[in-house]
C-alpha cells in the first residue's frame, strides 16, 4: 500500500511540475518569440521585488512582499528574467502563529530581500516585520525546504532589509524605518552584522536623510558591491509617483553621494522603483522594479542598466529625463518593448500559473489564504475536486475583512475572465459560497441555502477594512429539482458556472496622473455553455498594500451547526 501511495504522490508532484514548466498565460505573456519582451514582465502583484542570482549563475530567484498572505515569500525562478514560474514559498506560516492564524491585513512580510551568499553556499531571505522586528529564513536550495522563520532583531519599525557580505566575510544589513510604528521615516541606516548575519553586532547608522526633499520616503533599500564602492539602490519620493534612487561609498557606512537613475520621464509608466539589479554573465546589468497599478496591486517591469560615468542609467535614456520637474543627468524612463537579456541561450516561454483542475492532491503554487492555513479552511482530494469549508462567522460579523479560508490568487492582467465549477453543500439555512474579486472592497456572486432552495446573490461591501456591512442582491432563486442531492444530514447539494471579467477602465486620478480603474462583470451558467451577465458592476479596488484577488469565498453564520462547504471543480483564467 505505502508503494502505491508514495507512486501517487510522485505522480502528483511531476504533474505540478509539468504544468508549471509548460504553462503559457492567455491573457498576458511578455515574450514575443522574437528575441525582445513588452513590459511588464510579470502582470501580476509580486509587491516590492528582489532578485538575486543563484550559485550556477545561470539562474534567477525572485521574492516579494506576501504580508499576511500565506503560504508567504513567493519564490519565482527564471532563466532570461522575462519567462517567469513559481516554483516555491519560503514560509508556509508566519510567527508568531496566534497572531497571524487570524488575518493581519497589511501586516507580516514587509519588502524582502533574497541573496545567496558565496561563503557557506547559502540562500538567505531577510525581511522586516513593522511590528515585531527583523527575520530571516535560509535554505541550500530556493527551490526546497526553508528554515522556520528567526527574529534576528526585535523591535518596531524596521522595514526593508538587506544583507550584503563583503569580500573579508563581514556582513552588513541596510534598512528602512516606518513612520507608522516608530515615528519617523525617510532615513536609511546600516549596522554590522555576525559573518553569518544571524544577529547584529553594531548600533544603526543614518546613512541617507531624505526628509524635506523630493528623495522623502526613502526606503526599500537593496545593498550591492562592485568594483571597490558600495551601492545602495532605493526608492525615493512615494509609492505611486516616486524615482530610483542609486548611491554609493567607499565604506558601508558612508558617507554616500547618490543620484536619480530611473523616473516616469516622458512615459505614462507612474513611480517606477524598488526592486533588485542583477549582473549576468554575459556582462550585461539588469533591474527588476514595480509599478504601482492600484486595484492591479504592483506589477514587475524590467530595465536594462548601461553605466554612465560609474552610475547606474536604468530604462531608456532619452536626452535628459525629468523628475519632479528637474532634468536628470543619469536617470533613464521605462521600457515597453526592448530586446530580451543576453544570458546565452534561448528559453522556452513560461508564465506563473493561474489555472488549476485541482486533479492533484497538492495545492497549486498561485493560491493564497488571508491567514496561517488551518485544516478547516479546506483540503485537496484525490477525485478532481478541492473543498473549501465555509468560515464560521463571528458573532459581531460585519463583512468577510475577518475571514482567513479565503482562496485566492492575484489578478494576471488587465482584461481577464475567471470561470470556475463548483458545487455548493449547504447543511444548514444561510451557508453559502462562490466566486469573489476580493479587496478593501468586494464583491462575490453566492449560491446561499434558503430553506430548501438556493438563491444566487451578490454580495458586495465596500470599505470592508473600516468594518462596513455587505449588500445582498438576489439574483435568481433556484427550486429543488432532481438533480438537486439530498444526502442524510440532510445537505442540500447544487453545481452551478460562476464567472467575473475584469475590464481596464483607466482614467485620470485628481493629480492628473494615471488611473487604474477596472469594472468586473459577474455571470452565471447552469450547463458550463450558455453565460448570463447578472448582477450589478463592481469596481474592483486594492487589498491593504496588495492588488485585489479573485477566488473563492465561503461561508455561514455563527452558531452551533454542521459545516457547509464549496468542492470547486476547475478554475481557469482566459480571455
Amino acid at each position: 500500500m505505502r508503494k502505491y501511495f508514495l507512486a501517487a504522490v510522485l505522480l502528483a508532484t511531476t504533474l505540478m511540475a509539468t504544468a508549471q514548466d509548460n504553462y503559457r498565460s492567455q491573457v498576458w505573456s511578455p515574450d514575443n518569440g522574437d528575441g525582445t519582451f513588452t513590459n511588464p514582465v510579470i502582470n501580476a502583484d509580486y509587491s516590492d521585488p528582489d532578485v538575486c542570482v543563484g550559485a550556477s549563475g545561470e539562474d534567477f530567484y525572485l521574492t516579494a512582499s506576501s504580508f499576511s498572505h500565506i503560504p508567504g515569500l513567493p519564490i519565482l525562478h527564471s532563466k532570461d528574467l522575462v519567462n517567469w514560474k513559481i516554483v516555491n514559498h519560503a514560509v508556509k506560516a508566519l510567527p508568531p502563529y496566534d497572531r497571524y492564524n487570524v488575518p493581519q491585513h497589511g501586516n507580516g512580510v514587509w519588502a524582502p530581500s533574497i541573496r545567496y551568499n558565496k561563503n557557506n553556499q547559502t540562500y538567505y531571505i531577510y525581511w522586516g516585520d513593522p511590528d515585531l522586528g527583523v527575520f530571516v529564513t535560509t535554505a541550500k536550495d530556493p527551490e526546497g525546504t526553508w528554515t522556520e522563520p528567526k527574529c534576528i532583531i526585535s523591535g518596531k519599525g524596521m522595514i526593508d532589509t538587506c544583507p550584503l557580505w563583503d569580500e573579508d566575510g563581514r556582513c552588513y544589513l541596510v534598512n528602512g524605518w516606518a513612520n507608522s510604528r516608530c515615528q519617523f521615516n525617510s532615513v536609511l541606516t546600516v549596522r554590522e552584522m555576525t559573518p553569518d548575519g544571524m544577529q547584529a553586532i553594531s548600533d544603526p547608522v543614518i546613512v541617507f536623510d531624505g526628509n524635506g526633499t523630493n528623495d522623502r520616503t526613502s526606503e526599500g533599500p537593496k545593498f550591492y558591491k562592485r568594483d571597490g564602492w558600495y551601492w545602495i539602490m532605493n526608492p525615493a519620493g512615494g509609492v505611486p509617483i516616486g524615482h530610483q534612487l542609486a548611491m554609493r561609498s567607499r565604506s558601508p557606512f558612508g558617507p554616500y553621494e547618490s543620484k536619480t537613475v530611473l523616473a516616469q520621464g516622458d512615459t505614462n509608466i507612474n513611480g517606477p522603483h524598488q526592486g533588485g539589479w542583477v549582473h549576468l554573465n554575459s556582462g550585461e546589468d539588469w533591474f527588476l522594479h514595480f509599478q504601482d497599478k492600484e486595484a492591479y496591486g504592483r506589477v514587475v517591469w524590467l530595465e536594462p542598466v548601461k553605466w554612465v560615468d560609474g552610475w547606474p542609467t536604468m530604462g531608456e535614456k532619452v536626452g535628459k529625463v525629468k523628475a519632479y520637474g528637474k532634468l536628470e543627468k543619469y536617470s533613464g524612463q521605462p521600457v515597453l518593448t526592448y530586446k530580451k537579456p543576453n544570458v546565452g541561450k534561448t528559453y522556452p516561454v513560461c508564465n506563473p500559473v493561474e489555472n488549476d483542475e485541482f486533479n492533484t492532491t497538492t495545492l497549486g503554487r498561485q493560491w493564497q489564504w488571508n491567514a496561517n492555513y488551518d485544516q478547516t479552511f479546506g483540503m485537496p482530494t484525490p477525485y478532481g475536486y478541492y473543498r473549501v469549508f465555509c468560515h464560521r462567522q463571528s458573532a459581531d460579523y460585519k463583512n468577510m475583512w475577518e475571514a482567513g479560508n479565503l482562496l485566492l490568487q492575484k489578478t494576471p492582467a488587465d482584461n481577464f475572465t475567471a470561470t470556475t465549477k463548483i458545487e455548493v453543500t449547504a447543511k444548514d439555512e444561510d451557508q453559502y459560497g462562490g466566486l469573489t474579486v476580493f479587496g478593501m472592497d468586494y464583491s462575490a456572486l453566492v449560491l446561499r441555502r434558503v430553506g430548501n432552495e438556493f438563491q444566487l446573490q451578490q454580495i458586495t461591501c465596500k470599505k470592508a477594512d473600516k468594518g462596513s456591512p455587505e449588500e445582498v442582491k438576489v439574483i435568481k432563486t433556484f427550486k429543488p429539482t432532481a438533480e438537486d442531492k439530498v444526502d442524510y444530514q440532510p445537505a442540500l447539494h447544487r453545481s452551478m458556472y460562476l464567472r467575473l471579467s475584469v475590464k481596464y477602465i483607466g482614467g485620470k486620478n485628481s493629480e492628473g496622473g494615471n488611473k487604474h480603474e477596472a469594472h468586473v462583470q459577474f455571470a452565471y451558467s447552469e450547463d458550463g455553455k450558455k453565460f448570463h451577465d447578472c448582477g450589478d458592476v463592481f469596481t474592483m479596488r486594492q487589498g491593504k498594500w496588495v492588488g485585489a484577488k479573485v477566488g473563492i469565498l465561503a461561508a455561514e453564520k455563527a452558531g452551533k451547526k454542521v459545516r457547509g462547504w464549496v468542492d470547486v471543480d476547475w478554475f481557469r483564467i482566459t480571455k
